[in-house]
C-alpha cells in the first residue's frame, strides 16, 4: 500500500522542480530583456529638472529615429568656448548622456548605424564639429566616455542661427527617405544628416 504514496510523492517532486526550473528561466530571460531596454534610458521624472527631459521623434523610410536629451539653458552664460569647451568632448545635452535610438538600420551621413541605442556626443569646434555615435546608451554626461566605444564618428560644420534659449534638437527636410536633424543651443546649430537605408522607399 506504500508503493501509491511513493510514486505520487515522486511526480509531486518532479512537477515542482520543472516549475522551478520554468520560473528560474523566465525570470532570467525578464530580467535580461529588462535591463537591455532600461539601461538605453535612464532619465528620471521623479522631480522638476532645471534642465527638463524632452524628445523628439521621427520616422525616415520605415525607420523611427528617436533622441532624448536634457534640454539646459543658456541663462545669459557663454555657451561654445566658455560653458561647453571647443575641442573637448560635449554630452550634446545636460545631465545623462543624449540618446539617439533607431528602429533599424539607418544612414547617418555616408555611414550605416545599426539598429540600437546610442548615446549622442559632439567635439564642437568654431566652426567644424565632430558627432560621435557611442555604444554605451548608460552614461550620465561624458565623465565616463571612451572613444573605444564609438560605432559611428563624422565631421559636420556648424552654422550662425537665431537665439534658442534652451538646447534644442528637431528634424527638418523631411522627406520619404531623408531628414536633416539639427542640434540647436544659443546661436549656434549644428546638423546631421539622415537617410533610410538604400532600397526603402516611400509612398507612390
Amino acid at each position: 500500500m506504500k508503493k501509491p504514496v511513493l510514486h505520487s510523492e515522486f511526480l509531486l517532486s518532479l512537477a515542482l522542480t520543472i516549475v522551478l526550473t520554468l520560473t528560474l528561466t523566465l525570470t532570467g530571460t525578464l530580467a535580461s530583456g529588462l535591463f537591455h531596454t532600461t539601461t538605453a534610458q535612464q532619465r528620471s521624472n521623479d522631480a522638476p529638472r532645471v534642465s527638463p527631459n524632452a524628445s523628439v521623434s521621427q520616422t525616415i523610410g520605415t525607420t523611427v529615429v528617436t533622441v532624448t536629451y536634457g534640454r539646459p539653458s543658456v541663462k545669459d552664460r557663454e555657451i561654445y568656448g566658455g560653458l561647453v569647451a571647443f575641442n573637448a568632448v560635449w554630452r550634446a545635452g545636460a545631465n545623462e548622456s543624449t540618446v539617439v535610438t533607431v528602429s533599424d538600420d539607418i544612414m547617418i551621413g555616408e555611414n550605416t548605424l545599426a539598429a540600437g541605442s546610442y548615446s549622442l556626443f559632439a567635439i564642437p569646434g568654431e566652426t567644424n564639429w565632430s558627432i560621435l555615435f557611442n555604444a554605451d546608451a548608460s552614461q550620465w554626461g561624458s565623465y565616463s566616455y571612451n572613444a573605444d566605444d564609438n560605432v559611428l564618428s563624422f565631421d559636420t560644420t556648424s552654422e550662425d542661427a537665431a537665439f534658442m534659449e534652451q538646447l534644442t534638437y528637431y528634424f527638418e527636410d523631411v522627406t520619404e527617405n531623408s531628414a536633416t536633424l539639427w542640434l540647436h543651443w544659443a546661436d549656434v546649430r549644428v546638423p546631421v544628416a539622415i537617410r533610410a537605408m538604400p532600397g526603402e522607399t516611400g509612398d507612390e
